[in-house]
């Protein structure tokens, strides 16, 4: 049961940071168009100035702190980075 709990809050997780991705960077309304693996940089979805909107809104949604020193592409650079390190400090 705790597994199927992980997955749903993983989904949920992924699901609002795509939403919060196409909504706000792609001015889409009908989801995000790239896989979970794409860059978000190769891609042009993000910018520098977007990066701190990003940042920014994953740490009110998540009630997370994002110390300067982990705004890096390890941990931004696309929806399944971005999913995996907010569930890390989550956690």
């Amino acid at each position: 049961m705790q597994q199927q709990t992980e997955m749903t809050a993983t989904t949920d997780t992924r699901q609002r940071i795509r939403d919060f991705l196409a909504e706000n960077f792609l001015l889409r309304t009908d989801g995000f168009p790239y896989g979970d693996d794409a860059s978000l940089l190769d891609e042009g979805v993000v910018d520098s100035t977007a990066v701190l909107e990003l940042t920014l809104y994953l740490e009110e949604t998540f009630d997370i702190s994002i110390p300067d020193e982990e705004i890096v592409p390890d941990n931004l650079d696309s929806v399944n980075r971005i999913v995996a390190y907010v569930e890390g400090k989550v956690e």
